[in-house]
């Protein structure tokens, strides 16, 4: 059995546990602490080190895949999505890798999101565009092409009355302007809408928290594309995070370009 510590890092909270990589379940506990107020780099550093001890550590033999809210390249996260913007072009990967003395694999939150559902989830085997989303603080976003992960495509950020996406659609938008499922469906049938337009998806997948009550909003939604919830929810990052960290299968999908420092 192939094993893998995933941690997923997210605006509000920080999650973890170990994961079976070949099946993609959880062999522990799902253990999550607040994200650190301002979210700052060496107060996520410190909180991810208290993550990894309240699991049991990460020993060396055990891959470990961390996850995070901003564009990552080889390695040096190029944003910072409701997190402190310390973290706009630094070496993050580097920084992790440092204060746990060992070799993590680092990817963009949503992109580990998106392949735990293409490898164990909703869209395992589903051919053609399929466009993850999550919807939690902001708006992650993880575009698969025939079992092919492109990443990096930051959808949360395309422009929708005049501001980012995220800022209206978000599930936190939802609380901040206490709306209703019915308000909030709104605006979530104006953003998958212009989703639809620009890309002309085979399917929608949404993930997030929000994804365990899929039932109350997504029937309210009128699209030309199955729109379905994520199998994982949100331990999809978990899930992901680890799976990318672990040697693969040549059965296992594939990510576009290398997410790894070089």
């Amino acid at each position: 059995m192939a094993q893998a510590l995933g941690i997923d890092i997210g605006g509000t909270g920080i999650k973890g546990a170990l994961v079976d990589t070949d099946s993609g379940e959880l062999l522990s506990e799902r253990i999550k602490l607040p994200t650190p107020e301002g979210g700052a780099p060496d107060d996520i550093v410190q909180t991810v080190i208290d993550l990894i001890e309240k699991l049991g550590g990460a020993p060396e033999d055990v891959p470990l895949g961390v996850c995070f809210p901003a564009i990552v390249r080889h390695g040096r996260t190029m944003s910072a999505a409701n997190v402190s913007k310390k973290w706009i072009g630094l070496e993050a990967e580097a920084l992790f890798e440092k204060a746990l003395g060992r070799d993590i694999h680092f990817v963009n939150d949503a992109d580990a999101a998106g392949y735990a559902e293409v490898r164990y989830g909703a869209a395992k085997g589903v051919k053609g565009l399929v466009i993850l989303t999550t919807l939690g603080t902001g708006i992650g976003s993880a575009l698969i092409y025939n079992d092919v992960l492109i990443p990096n495509s930051e959808l949360g950020h395309l422009e929708l009355d005049g501001k980012d996406a995220e800022s209206r659609a978000a599930y936190s938008a939802k609380e901040r302007d206490d709306l209703d499922w019915e308000h909030w469906a709104k605006r979530l049938q104006k953003y998958y809408t212009h989703l639809e337009n620009l890309f002309s998806p085979d399917l929608f997948i949404v993930g997030g928290g929000v994804s365990k009550t899929a039932d109350d909003f997504l029937p309210l939604l009128k699209l030309d594309t199955p729109i379905i919830a994520a199998v994982h929810k949100n331990n999809a990052g978990i899930l992901g995070a680890a799976a990318l960290a672990a040697p693969r299968p040549a059965s296992a999908p594939s990510v576009e370009f290398p997410t790894d420092s070089e």
